[in-house]
């Protein structure tokens, strides 16, 4: 028979493949948890110890997901996986740095020349909107010179 895996040991699994926050660890391990368990400890031991950082999570999701949508859509993902302002607030300051040229990078990616008529041009704003860029910056996109 095989032994019973420990709140910790679980724990300790999960951050061993990803990174997470503090909140979306907590939603995952509360089915596990038994009488006896003390998760919201846990917890405070996992981030005293450097296993689980909020600020560590939100870099690496930034990361992963910047690359192709904007900023907005990953600040609202942020904010559902229960990242705290301040922390969000940092992760909307890197990610506003080179906006532009991530929204030009997915602009390039899906479509590649300006719009030819205005039912192409209103697809390609749907696009980038849902793709989380700010109207300004899709302006910026599509109304650019060819030569940028």
């Amino acid at each position: 028979m095989k032994p019973k895996t420990t709140l910790k040991a679980r724990a300790l699994r999960y951050l061993s493949i990803r990174e997470y926050s503090p909140k979306e660890l907590a939603r995952k391990l509360s089915s596990y948890v038994e009488e006896g368990d003390d998760l919201a400890a846990l917890m405070e031991w996992l981030q005293k110890q450097g296993f689980l950082s909020e600020e560590r999570f939100a870099e690496a999701f930034v990361r992963k997901r910047s690359a192709r949508y904007g900023s907005g859509r990953v600040l609202r993902e942020l904010e559902m996986h229960g990242v705290d302002e301040k922390t969000l607030d940092e992760a909307k300051g890197v990610m506003s740095e080179n906006e532009f040229d991530r929204a030009l990078g997915v602009w390039k990616k899906k479509f590649g020349s300006k719009p030819v008529d205005a039912s192409e041009k209103a697809k390609q704003i749907r696009f980038l909107m849902q793709r989380g860029f700010s109207g300004d910056i899709i302006r910026r996109v599509l109304n650019r010179e060819e030569h940028d």
